[in-house]
């Protein structure tokens, strides 16, 4: 344990136990005095808290193995501990006292709730399998999580790791008749079904960002191996949009999904993604959340000085997107949410990206161009607020040397920061302290102990900056001054200032709304964009449908086919022209009657529960009425679709074939539904 930030360090070794094995340490996200450590669960199952960051440890005894801990974000007393047989258990005094909550929960799917959406604070949102073996998504108090206690949000059962509570949204994926249907709750609402395009079968999707009230999703249709289509949602969640084809994917060191899909820090708007094309990888960047997508410039001139042909489309830069799954590594490409319009990323210049031919590449205006700063690979970190940049070779030999940079990687300063070679195995750039402190660790040999290696910047940083060392510069889209509908000016250091910045540095100078545009749009959901810009309904869309949930006599808002985009801040211009209109509902007749089974089986067992859905394309919802002849001498009739939303249940007394016919009508038509059972003993 060191307490000067790595200059000296002393053993613990007596106070946790000289016999006790550690396997995992936790510092509390709210309050960092707050310690937790895990022993090996093969030698015992024990905790030992500590509340002076470490300096004294009490231990506690458990009578079940933790596989992992989730902290709460806002009491630092409350903790979530999942255990290795899938329990979930509760701890209101930072693990002194345990109480069981549920068992059969999935792996890491379990959520605090979240501050301003849930009414209390201590409500615990879980997805486990009940005892009649299917999987509920279950929300319960951590003092209060008994069977009569709990509650279901929705009613049916759902697919194994399918839960997911993100921000002020809820996802959950239910499997019918074969097919994947996704639904979300946004606000704590009742859950809707997502609406992707309608010739979209999908067989996997991932949650990639719920940033700024909006979801963004990687789907994988049924065609796709190796890739994703990126789709993009309305503020609910509920209606998406394709933002891009064929973005590339593949499996992370524990079997994840990992798309190639980078959102850069502090500046909205602005992603890249890597698309496959003919089966050649390509880098793209868009500034207006997936409208518009560009390949990147490729920079004029190498590194001496040498200039570079590279031709758009047919020659590129093309970078790597993957964020370091090992936290003391810098990863493929980052950015800082205290240095906006400053990227770094390892890349190649050609036709397509490479996993050989690698250099590094860095951006100081939000990736509209790009220069060369290294040939090989290296890590680099932002140091002081993202005013400076170290790099170390990125190599398994051992190296003695790291690079400096004030000026954004334009020169570089050489530092030796051990006398011997040293394997370096990781670096720690410490977040709290203005990052101006590293910590470098290795080893000297395959067979020596670990080595830290403090490096300690403050002093190379002469004084703390002054007006006269910081310049503007103007974020811009190739040379379109107006991105996410906003105009902005940053201040950042001048290049060669030796200057820290301090804790109370401000970027943004100038930010001011932009008349709004035809790029301040998109496609709403059924529309596609054709060659002349506009926006028409696709093929498979009927604009009508969107009137269904709406009865006579009431009103819903018209799509004009185009979408702002969410978070633009764009004002006046074609606002008006673009926004949804306000309009009466009509009438209309039941169309596209469908009958379903919950499971998506035809064969049910007699004497038990099946139950079947409804679903109805367009008419009117609330002044339909419906019949269901299960085909048995049994018949229901509703007058509306709210009684049947949850599915209807019915128990077959007798083996057969059934003929089971749904049946929907109003003042304006009809439409009927034929499903075939089969019952067995």
């Amino acid at each position: 344990r060191s307490t000067d930030y790595g200059t000296t360090y002393e053993k613990l070794n007596d106070k946790v136990g000289l016999k006790t094995v550690l396997s995992y340490l936790y510092v509390s996200p709210t309050n960092k005095r707050k310690i937790m450590l895990l022993s090996d669960p093969e030698i015992e199952s024990s905790i030992l808290i500590s509340s002076d960051e470490g300096a004294t440890y009490q231990k506690y005894r458990l009578n079940f193995y933790i596989q992992s801990l989730l902290f709460h974000p806002k009491q630092e007393e409350w903790i979530l501990a999942y255990s290795l047989d899938q329990k979930l258990y509760s701890s209101m005094d930072f693990g002194r006292k345990w109480q069981l909550m549920h068992e059969r929960v999935t792996p890491n799917r379990f959520y605090w709730s979240v501050t301003g959406l849930d009414k209390e604070p201590d409500l615990v949102h879980m997805e486990a399998r009940t005892a009649d073996g299917h999987t509920h998504y279950l929300t319960c108090r951590i003092q209060e999580c008994s069977e009569t206690k709990r509650s279901g949000p929705f009613s049916r059962s759902i697919d194994i790791s399918s839960l997911v509570v993100q921000d002020e949204y809820i996802f959950i994926q239910v499997t019918a008749g074969g097919r994947a249907n996704y639904y979300v709750s946004y606000r704590r609402e009742p859950f809707a079904q997502i609406k992707l395009p309608k010739y979209s079968l999908p067989k996997d999707m991932h949650i990639i960002s719920t940033d700024e009230n909006q979801v963004f999703a990687a789907v994988q249709e049924w065609n796709q191996n190796d890739t994703y289509n990126l789709y993009i949602s309305d503020t609910r969640g509920v209606y998406f949009t394709l933002a891009l084809e064929n973005v590339k994917s593949s499996r992370g060191l524990e079997g994840n999904i990992i798309i190639d899909l980078y959102e850069v820090c502090r500046i909205k708007g602005i992603f890249l993604a890597n698309r496959k094309i003919d089966d050649q990888i390509k880098t793209f960047i868009t500034y207006n959340k997936g409208r518009d997508w560009h390949l990147l410039q490729a920079p004029d001139a190498d590194l001496r000085g040498d200039p570079i042909v590279c031709q758009l489309p047919f020659c590129s830069l093309h970078l790597h997107l993957q964020l370091s799954e090992n936290p003391y590594t810098s990863g493929s490409i980052s950015s800082k949410e205290t240095a906006p319009g400053l990227l770094v990323a390892t890349g190649n210049i050609g036709s397509e990206l490479s996993y050989t031919d690698v250099g590094v590449f860095i951006s100081s205006d939000g990736g509209n161009s790009w220069r060369q700063i290294f040939e090989e690979e290296y890590n680099v970190w932002f140091l002081d607020w993202g005013g400076a940049l170290v790099a170390m070779k990125h190599t398994s030999v051992p190296i003695r040397h790291m690079w400096v940079s004030f000026d954004e990687g334009r020169s570089w300063s050489k530092y030796s920061f051990t006398s011997t070679p040293l394997f370096v195995d990781g670096s720690l750039v410490d977040p709290g302290i203005e990052t101006q402190i590293m910590t470098v660790f290795g080893h000297f040999s395959l067979r020596s102990e670990w080595q830290l290696v403090k490096v300690d910047y403050k002093s190379i940083f002469s004084r703390r900056c002054n007006k006269d060392d910081y310049q503007t510069w103007h974020l811009h889209n190739q040379g379109e001054p107006c991105v996410m509908g906003e105009r902005k000016i940053y201040k950042k250091r001048k290049p060669g200032a030796q200057c820290s910045l301090g804790r109370d540095y401000s970027q943004t100078v100038v930010s001011e709304p932009c008349v709004c545009g035809q790029g301040d749009f998109e496609c709403d959901y059924g529309y596609e964009r054709h060659s002349n810009n506009q926006c028409v309904p696709a093929f498979w869309f009927s604009p009508s449908s969107l009137s269904k949930d709406c009865s006579i006599g009431q009103s819903y808002l018209n799509s004009t086919g185009y979408r702002r985009i969410v978070s633009n801040n764009c004002t006046d211009g074609l606002r008006e022209k673009y926004m949804a209109k306000m309009e009466k509902c009509p009438g209309k007749a039941p169309r596209g009657l469908h009958i379903l089974t919950t499971d998506g089986k035809l064969v049910t067992e007699q004497g038990h529960n099946a139950t079947f859905v409804i679903l109805m394309e367009e008419g009117d919802l609330q002044r339909t009425n419906i019949q269901l002849d299960f085909g048995d001498g049994v018949a229901v009739s509703y007058a509306n679709f709210s009684p049947v939303e949850d599915g209807i249940r019915h128990v077959y007394k007798s083996a057969g074939i059934f003929q089971v016919t749904a049946y929907a009508e109003n003042s304006l038509g009809y439409d009927t539904a034929v499903l075939f059972l089969h019952v067995v003993c």
